[in-house]
């Protein structure tokens, strides 16, 4: 029977990212991926800050890099429209096929063993049982993405569907956000440029059929051709409860890392399987088990509170309608647009989405359009303004 260390379920940024950290120091590493390719099936946008990648040790190749983000235009179920210079955030779209094999040959090279058409099956008393057999282990890391939630979870699943299409009308360096609760309840559709006249159209929400929604927003943006389908679960329920479960390690869309906002999740999940990682070998030397639950207090302190308030901005979408976003776009002023788009947050966003909503308006205004969350929100950003001052 082969034996290793650590079995990690799931060839995802998050397990690849594991992978490293532990062979780094010395252990066994085995990465099962199921699928016949790692990197697929692709279902990410892409947009990740540079300052991001650099966190997680990675430094774009010419395959990994797409393209660079100016700026988002942000529209309202009218039409209405707000622009978001994002230069300063220096946000690049990554191929995310090319990511997660330029991470993966980081693991290789650090000593990581990566097997894929691989499946994990089931946890045993001494490691796991897999589609070539039983295999011994001291520790399994589960990042098996969002499908491990499903079954228990599903009020935090949203459906969603993106193609990868050219089109004219799609321009280099510019993301597109189009908000309507109608065709998109509790989410929205959006157009990624990856280069010119070339992108990831998606969309998503509360219990559409997604292939419709598409299909229409598409019609309605003019000629295209559709080159790649993708059809998955999305999670916006934020972190799961335990990240650690006696010799079992949950990471990335697993735990439910990724941004309850946008559902992005390469930072936040590749942060997470570094943060695992490092938790895992200090275990190995150790042989103490608080060591392991290490990495659930430093991922929360990194991220807890940031996700928090992503989690009220998304009880808030999913209560308003579409007179509502309409009014919230209508007390967003120039000089709200003009200080989002100078900052450098664009993996820490909650607070610009505090602006985008028009707190910086009088409470009495903001009254009128605002649920009990929204009041939350202005009372958490007003006592972090406070203390900087």
């Amino acid at each position: 029977m082969e034996e290793y260390d650590v079995v990690i379920a799931g060839g995802s940024i998050s397990g690849l990212m594991s992978a490293r950290e532990i062979a780094k120091k010395g252990y066994s590493v085995l990465v099962l991926e199921e699928g016949f390719e790692v990197g697929t099936p692709d279902h990410c946008g892409g947009l990740v800050s540079k300052s991001a990648l650099h966190d997680l040790g990675v430094e774009p190749t010419q395959k990994t890099f797409d393209s660079m983000i100016n700026s988002a235009l942000i529209y309202s179920p009218s039409g209405k429209q707000i622009e978001i210079d994002s230069k300063n955030q220096k946000v690049v779209v990554v191929n995310r096929r090319e990511l997660d094999k330029q991470v993966a040959r980081q693991a290789q090279q650090a000593g990581a063993e990566i097997r894929v058409k691989t499946s994990f099956q089931e946890k045993t008393k001494h490691g796991v049982r897999t589609s070539i057999g039983e295999i011994d282990c001291k520790i399994l890391v589960d990042c098996r993405g969002v499908g491990a939630l499903i079954n228990n979870q599903r009020d935090g699943i949203l459906l969603s569907a993106q193609y990868e299409v050219y089109a004219d009308w799609i321009t280099e360096g510019k993301v597109e956000v189009y908000f309507d609760q109608i065709k998109y309840p509790g989410f929205f559709a959006w157009i990624i440029p990856s280069g010119k006249g070339v992108g990831k159209v998606g969309v998503a929400g509360r219990e559409i059929n997604a292939s419709n929604m598409i299909e229409g927003f598409l019609r309605n943006k003019g000629r295209y051709s559709t080159i790649r389908k993708i059809f998955a679960p999305i999670w916006i329920k934020g972190p799961i409860k335990n990240f650690v479960s006696g010799d079992v390690v949950i990471v990335g869309d697993a735990a439910g890392q990724s941004k309850p906002t946008t559902a992005g999740g390469i930072y936040s999940c590749g942060m997470a399987g570094i943060l695992a990682g490092n938790a895992i070998t200090k275990y190995l030397e150790t042989n103490e088990y608080p060591q392991l639950q290490q990495y659930q207090k430093f991922w929360h302190d990194k991220f807890g509170k940031e996700f928090e308030k992503q989690r009220l901005a998304r009880k808030i979408l999913e209560k308003v309608d579409n007179k509502t976003v309409d009014m919230v776009f209508d007390t967003i002023t120039p000089e709200i647009t003009s200080e989002i788009s100078s900052k450098d947050d664009f993996d820490f966003h909650a607070t610009s989405i505090v602006k985008l909503l028009g707190m910086r308006k009088s409470l009495s205004a903001a009254q009128n359009i605002m649920s009990a969350e929204i009041k939350r929100m202005l009372t958490s950003y007003s006592h972090t303004k406070a203390s900087k001052v």
